[in-house]
């Protein structure tokens, strides 16, 4: 019996350990995060949108997806399209979320970025209720040297909202977003604030996708990320940073070289316990500021992992991670 029990009380500390694993190790591509009352809800590319729950930040339960069905308008952009939707972020703005997501076809820009709406974000409330509200900005291939993924929306300090977006091709584009938030802003303007096609900074390479503005020091902040991602252990993925007193820029890196002809600082790319690392999203949360992103774990054959990071800065002001 004494063996027995040996063996027993053996077995359940490995399941703990294990369990407690999995809760705090979750699969996901394009993070973003936000917290209503005291939790912290992720949506993230996948089915519908993947979405999850935490109270910590560390342990994450699976939530239902945004869209049980396709957009109506998806195939319109995307013909079969099988609601597999990219790169979401999310929005509190007047009493609603604004959730924002991608539908494309990979490695072309057929892309439409659409938005839906909704009160709560708690599946459990009477009033939860997703509604989308079609599409905001589309490009469309013969057309446009952009690509309309990737969406990120940053509140200035005039209460204006602008929409920056992109994928390789021209690179980062931005334009001021309608008093609703939900289409382009008339008469409209557009700026180009990122891109590394045909720089000598860049090397010639257009891989630059995924931005986000974080409004912090007196500074906005423009990640982005460069190089390849979704190819596991081949992937080469990293986050690089500039910064602008203007949310349209110009930004620069710590060099000062300009964002918008190849310039970039890295924040943090793959190392030994993750492949390619990047897609981020950045907050402020109860007083400290953090970075989401994902990672291919080394440990798991390339299995894209949420990576959460405290960010730091340093004496001129220039975000840091610990690795």
């Amino acid at each position: 019996m004494p063996f027995f029990k040996t063996k027993l009380s053996s077995f359940l500390l490995l399941f703990l350990i294990v369990f407690e694993s999995n809760a705090q190790n979750i699969s996901v591509h394009d993070p973003v995060v936000i917290k209503e009352k005291d939790t912290y809800y992720l949506f993230c590319t996948g089915k519908g949108i993947k979405t999850y729950s935490s109270k910590d930040l560390k342990n994450w339960k699976p939530e239902p997806a945004v869209f049980t069905e396709k957009p109506v308008w998806a195939t319109s952009v995307v013909p079969n399209f099988d609601n597999h939707i990219w790169a979401p972020d999310i929005l509190f703005y007047n009493n609603l979320y604004y959730l924002y997501y991608s539908v494309s076809a990979f490695g072309k820009n057929t892309s439409a970025i659409g938005v839906a709406t909704n009160v709560t974000l708690n599946p459990k409330d009477k009033n939860y209720k997703w509604t989308d509200h079609g599409i905001v900005v589309q490009s469309h291939s013969n057309r446009d040297e952009w690509n309309a993924i990737d969406p990120n929306v940053i509140i200035d300090e005039n209460n204006t909202a602008w929409f920056s977006f992109g994928s390789f091709w021209d690179g980062i584009k931005m334009f001021k977003l309608s008093p609703d938030l939900k289409s382009i802003a008339e008469p409209q303007e557009w700026h180009s604030i990122a891109k590394r096609k045909n720089t000598p900074l860049s090397g010639g390479s257009s891989a630059i996708e995924a931005p986000f503005i974080f409004r912090k020091n007196g500074y906005y902040y423009l990640f982005t990320s460069w190089d390849l991602c979704c190819k596991g252990k081949e992937s080469t993925y990293k986050v690089v940073v500039g910064r602008a007193k203007n949310v349209t820029g110009p930004y620069v890196d710590k060099q000062g070289n300009l964002l918008a002809q190849g310039g970039g600082s890295i924040v943090t790319k793959g190392n030994e316990n993750y492949f390619g690392v990047g897609h981020n999203s950045a907050y402020t949360f109860d007083g400290k500021d953090y970075l989401f992103y994902h990672g291919y774990d080394a440990q798991q054959n390339g299995k894209p992992m949420l990576i959460v990071k405290e960010l730091q800065w340093d004496a001129d002001l220039w975000p840091v991670i610990t690795e």
